[in-house]
């Protein structure tokens, strides 16, 4: 018991670490800070509309206009009125004023664990989906393929390329795949950030492999390009770049 409230304390909880202490607010200033400070987003470069920033960022949209009125403020982006305005990055963005960004550095560990487990879960869900995958799995992987191809933004791709993955986890056949699938998946999303989307484009090529080793039914050719999909995410991810 707290003398002063009369409510219980649990004294040996643990302190909340990492981004689990943010707001949603200041992830988002955090995840636009970092991907300036990292170069990922480039001075002068042009923010996708804040809808599509929120449904990338799995944050409300309000939260994102807020965000980016406090980063104008910090020096990182600016905003520019007018029909061919928006919100730009500063042509030379102040950096490392965003505290935020310490609780992801902060959770480096367990980014490496999510990578981790999703890898493991990548390839056997992989594995299923090669061998049980029918036409309409396929057209629709192929055609999401097709759309990262032309994605327009980080934003635009981003959403696509979780559809794909999440599609991959329904070819199985399986029920409880795509619960246990969706759930590290979105987990991992949580440090996603804005990335230069001809990095992306490229990236792409390996679901193209993918869906050509569906095609082909072979579970082993699918399963090497999804780990080799996975796993580099330890060196491409933030906790690879910092």
């Amino acid at each position: 018991m707290s003398p002063a409230s009369g409510k219980r304390v649990d004294l040996a909880a643990p302190a909340l670490a990492g981004i689990r202490r943010l707001s949603a607010l200041d992830t988002v200033r955090a995840r636009i800070g970092l991907a300036v400070d990292l170069g990922l987003l480039k001075p002068g470069e042009r923010l996708p509309p804040a809808t599509d920033i929120a449904a990338a960022l799995d944050v409300s949209e309000i939260t994102v206009r807020r965000a980016l009125v406090s980063l104008c403020t910090d020096g990182v982006l600016r905003r520019v009125r007018g029909r061919t305005g928006g919100t730009l990055v500063e042509r030379s963005p102040a950096t490392g004023v965003v505290s935020e960004i310490a609780a992801y550095q902060e959770s480096a560990a367990e980014v490496h664990r999510l990578i981790d487990h999703r890898v493991m879960l990548e390839c056997g869900v992989t594995h299923l989906a090669t061998l049980r995958a029918d036409a309409g799995h396929i057209e629709e992987l192929t055609d999401l393929v097709h759309q990262m191809d032309a994605a327009k933004d980080w934003a635009d791709f981003h959403a696509l390329d979780e559809r794909f993955h999440i599609l991959v986890a329904e070819a199985t056949g399986l029920a409880g795949a795509v619960p246990e699938y969706r759930k590290v998946l979105q987990e991992l999303y949580q440090f996603y950030l804005p990335y230069p989307v001809d990095y992306l484009r490229e990236s792409n090529g390996e679901h193209r492999e993918l869906v050509a080793s569906v095609v082909a039914q072979d579970p082993r050719a699918a399963v090497d390009v999804a780990r080799r999909h996975v796993e580099i995410l330890h060196t491409t991810m933030f906790v690879g770049l910092v």
